[in-house]
């Protein structure tokens, strides 16, 4: 990491999706991925994990479906402490639902499907930090390679929640362009390049962890989202004096800016909107 790195400490904090139905999608969320249902209004509902809120939706029955060449979420990533707690969200997707992908990413074990709305969703549990491989640049060197859900559905316990330490551990995005992704998350926000596949993919994290944020191009989405979908995701910084650093980056960017209630909101490259709020 470099002296100008900011963000160090920060995670990644609440996503916030755009859905047609309410009801479905929350239920979906609650019974099949294992989050605790927190609040409930007309329009939105939150649900989370150990009482932190993690997912909220916010409903408009009128918002059009996303187009293939609308940018937006890849998928949310929950992860789970356990590999143990990973069986059990194997469980649950394979009687419940349908698991569209199972992965070892070396660094991690990962679980995919999609929600009721066709959002990307990413189950997952890290392997120990020791065992990273690392490569001699210092970079995360993650991988696709097949995981055996047969030998991983063997540690459940069906349980029917996920653990109350359970946390959205990145985003991954479909951008339009990788080198714009990199100057606004890495050059202008500060986060490290973590991992990057050429001019098709870019991994990066607040420190040194394998991505808080993912961006790919796989998809040739070109233009911003207008319909349902991702509607903010969250990182939230240590305390408000790297928040006010942050503010100054984008400041002195040129980068637009918006105050919150409970920090600043800025959008990117292809205005995808991100919160940033203080841990204190």
């Amino acid at each position: 990491m470099t002296e100008t790195n900011t963000v160090r400490g920060t995670t990644v904090g609440r996503v916030a999706l755009r859905v047609n139905d309410l009801d479905r999608t929350s239920s979906f969320y609650e019974q099949v991925v294992g989050l605790e249902p927190q609040s409930k209004g007309d329009q939105t509902a939150a649900l989370g994990a150990g009482g932190v809120p993690l997912l909220e939706l916010v409903e408009d029955a009128d918002a059009p479906e996303r187009t293939r060449d609308e940018t937006g979420l890849f998928h949310t990533a929950f992860l789970v402490p356990s590999r143990r707690a990973l069986a059990d969200a194997l469980v649950r997707l394979e009687d419940e639902w349908e698991l569209t992908g199972a992965s070892d990413h070396r660094v991690s074990e990962a679980l995919y499907c999609r929600d009721p709305e066709g959002n990307g969703i990413e189950l997952y549990r890290d392997r120990p930090r020791e065992a990273w491989p690392i490569g001699d640049d210092g970079r995360v060197q993650m991988d696709t390679l097949p995981l055996d859900t047969n030998e991983l559905r063997k540690e459940a316990t069906e349980t029917e929640t996920v653990p109350s330490n359970t946390v959205v551990g990145h985003v991954h995005l479909e951008v339009s362009s990788i080198a714009a992704a990199r100057e606004f998350y890495a050059d202008a926000l500060g986060m490290n390049v973590r991992q990057e596949y050429g001019p098709s993919a870019l991994f990066l994290a607040a420190d040194d962890y394998h991505h808080h944020v993912g961006c790919n191009v796989w998809n040739n989405r070109t233009k911003p989202a207008d319909g349902r979908g991702l509607e903010w995701f969250e990182l939230a910084v240590p305390n408000r004096e790297t928040l006010e650093t942050v503010r100054e980056r984008f400041a002195a960017r040129e980068i637009s800016v918006t105050e919150i209630e409970d920090g600043i909101e800025i959008t990117d490259s292809d205005e995808i909107t991100v919160r940033l709020r203080a841990h204190d």
